[in-house]
């Protein structure tokens, strides 16, 4: 058996580990295979065996260079306590790279829209092999139908069916090895195009070869989704399952090049040498396959666009919106949102491209521009790991060059479908960098005074009987790091709004760490029997339920005999009634006494629409809403009123 550690990955090798890793990580790369070569061909003039072998000898060295050295080897090595992905990348460094947000945004956006444009030009891929069995099936239809079913069935999770994902990508490999293995027993020279000298005469010899890069780029797409998967299969399992993978994917390739060789004068634009290589015999049972592994492919990049979305919450790259976990699978998430946003977008790319060629341009450019930022957050890791200088361009210099020759040969297709690419990013990058810099302008105004400026007031307030008593308990949630620290916001409800006498005040910090599994808690009383503070630290991927994690630390300090749990009303207390308790959320609105500068303005604007789409605070964070007060205040309460105005009446005598 596989053993799975306390994070929820399976931190070591075995078969049924491998199994899994199977069918949560290859699903997009794996069925690149459906496309690859016929996008090649369809950017041929003329096919000749020169141009095939070169063709191939790019893929072959694209796989290898891309996702062999660049992920297996070194990214997956930069992980955040297990977890990988551009977000938990940009989490190790984002303390010292002040602008690396911007990067991680970007690839976050590319990841999201890869989310969209993955299963349609998989799922439509597959089925079309069926218009070779009758060229009346109407594909797009049925790819609708397929599309629309797999949205709908998100939300009961996929622990039963997952199961069979790994053995159903176990028989998509060796399908796609056993069909490779058919053609090139025919045509052995094919093997020459593992010789990196054919890429070099693709890329030089052929006028359309540079610009075919982007057809060639297809291959490794999926690859950074390996990378965001790691925290589910670890290190181990990927390495040692990628060997049988990219075997495979040679092979099939191989055996598609090979027939198209020897069958080059009856191919047309139609001709998909995926399903040409297939006997008769088995053309239902394989599009059945592909079909299948479509679907699988496109569940992975689903699950991970909840992944991605929950971490970007944590990381205020995205407002907050309700999470699901509707299995006891750990990690498994579902974000209705998200879900039918995607959902939407991926059928209006069906129904906009109509062909899965059509969309290669788009599904090219998402992937690319999102290796590219991963190439840049990984470059700055490494210098602040202090590597050799000169290791560090080296390697730069290589990825850069390699991504951004392919970047240019997938922009050179913009009109072709790039478009929907950029305008898609746009959109979620908006989305993203309003909520991080409008959530930043409201911290700007936060301030924080000293406690112990306070003691004396506050005590005063808790025994002050003439003011009604608002609870036993009043919890109040603060941004304040320091536990000398208090925020003027609090004060200002506290004494100000309206008085708000309690027992007992319990401040509450929710401190989301770079790491992604961690959560503890730490108390400190700063006013013994008056004032306490509670300081949680939670990991980026931890669902941040404060009201349940309140009442564990309830529980235990009433073990251990540090408060009193019981109502401190007379008439409750000798019957041991527990106390009641009172949460205060405080939200900052701007006062329009003033306006922020032109770009400020349209970021704060633009923020307070995005978040009528969100949850509030009180639903983010888990509290019960039956006992929650929502409380707002001006932005400004702490800065000084600017002179607007002079005095200018006279003063008048009587008498």
């Amino acid at each position: 058996m596989s053993r799975v550690d306390r994070k929820g990955q399976i931190s070591n090798i075995s078969a049924a580990g491998m199994l899994i890793t199977l069918g949560i990580i290859y699903g997009d790369i794996g069925t690149s295979p459906l496309y690859v070569m016929r996008a090649i061909i369809s950017g041929a003039g003329s096919i000749s065996e020169l141009f095939i072998l070169g063709g191939l000898s790019c893929v072959v060295w694209t796989l290898t260079l891309q996702t062999t050295v660049k992920y297996i080897i070194f990214t997956l090595r930069v992980d955040n306590k297990g977890e990988g992905g551009i977000l938990a990348l940009f989490a190790l460094i984002r303390k010292r790279a002040r602008l690396a947000y911007i990067v991680a945004i970007i690839g976050g956006c590319m990841l999201l829209s890869d989310s969209i444009i993955t299963p349609a030009i998989t799922i439509v891929s597959a089925i079309e092999g069926l218009s070779i069995v009758n060229a009346r099936l109407p594909v797009i239809p049925i790819a609708i139908v397929i599309v629309t079913a797999l949205f709908l069935i998100q939300k009961f999770g996929t622990k039963t069916i997952g199961k069979s994902f790994g053995p159903i990508m176990f028989v998509w490999f060796t399908m796609l090895g056993v069909l490779g293995i058919a053609q090139v027993i025919h045509f052995p020279s094919i093997f020459k195009a593992l010789d990196p000298r054919y890429a070099f005469i693709f890329l030089t010899k052929f006028p359309q070869g540079f610009l075919l890069l982007g057809a060639v780029f297809l291959c490794t797409t999926g690859a950074d989704a390996l990378y965001n998967d790691l925290g589910h299969c670890g290190i181990k399992n990927i390495r040692s399952t990628w060997g049988y993978v990219k075997f495979c994917l040679i092979l099939n390739y191989f055996g598609q090049g090979a027939w198209i060789l020897t069958n080059s004068e009856s191919i047309n634009e139609l001709t998909n040498p995926f399903y040409a290589i297939m006997p008769s015999w088995f053309l239902i049972p394989g599009i059945v396959i592909a079909t299948t592994a479509a679907i699988i492919a496109s569940q992975s990049v689903i699950t991970g666009s909840f992944t991605l979305i929950s971490e970007a919450i944590s990381l205020n790259f995205w407002p907050k919106i309700k999470i699901n976990y509707p299995t006891n699978i750990k990690g498994q998430m579902y974000i209705s949102s998200v879900n039918w946003m995607l959902c939407f977008l991926c059928l209006a790319v069906v129904l906009l491209f109509q062909h899965s060629a059509n969309m290669e341009a788009a599904y090219g450019l998402t992937i690319n521009i999102t290796m590219l930022m991963t190439t840049i957050l990984l470059g700055i890791f490494l210098y602040y790991k202090r590597i050799p200088i000169y290791l560090l361009v080296l390697l730069l210099g290589i990825y850069i060059t390699i991504e951004g020759a392919f970047l240019i040969a997938n922009l050179n297709k913009f009109k072709a479908g790039g478009w929907f690419t950029i305008l898609l990013g746009l959109v979620f990058f908006t989305i993203m960098y309003v909520w991080f810099n409008g959530r930043k302008i409201k911290n700007s105004f936060i301030e924080f005074l000293k406690i112990d400026h306070y003691v004396e007031i506050i005590k005063g307030l808790s025994r002050d009987e003439s003011i009604p008593k608002f609870a036993t308990n009043l919890v109040f949630l603060t941004k304040a790091n320091k536990s000398s620290d208090i925020e003027s916001k609090i004060i200002y409800s506290l004494l100000n709004k309206f008085p708000k006498r309690a027992d007992v005040y319990w401040m509450l910090h929710v401190d989301i760490l770079d790491e992604p599994h961690v959560l503890e808690y730490k108390v400190t009383h700063l006013i013994p029997e008056v004032l306490i503070k509670v300081d949680f630290k939670i990991g980026f991927k931890v669902q941040p339920r404060v009201n349940l994690f309140f009442k564990q630390v309830l529980e235990e300090l009433s073990n251990n005999k540090e408060i009193d749990p019981v109502s401190r009303y007379d008439s409750l207390k000798k019957y041991h009634i527990p106390a009641d308790f009172r949460f205060v959320v405080i939200d900052r609105i701007q006062n329009y006494d003033f306006d922020f500068p032109a770009r400020e303005q349209l970021i704060m604007d633009l923020y307070t629409f995005i978040k009528r789409f969100g949850i509030s605070d009180v639903h983010a964070l888990g509290l019960d809403t039956s006992n929650v007060t929502v409380e707002t205040v001006p932005l400004y309460i702490d800065k000084d009123i600017p002179v607007l105005l002079t005095r200018n009446d006279k003063t008048l005598h009587f008498g």
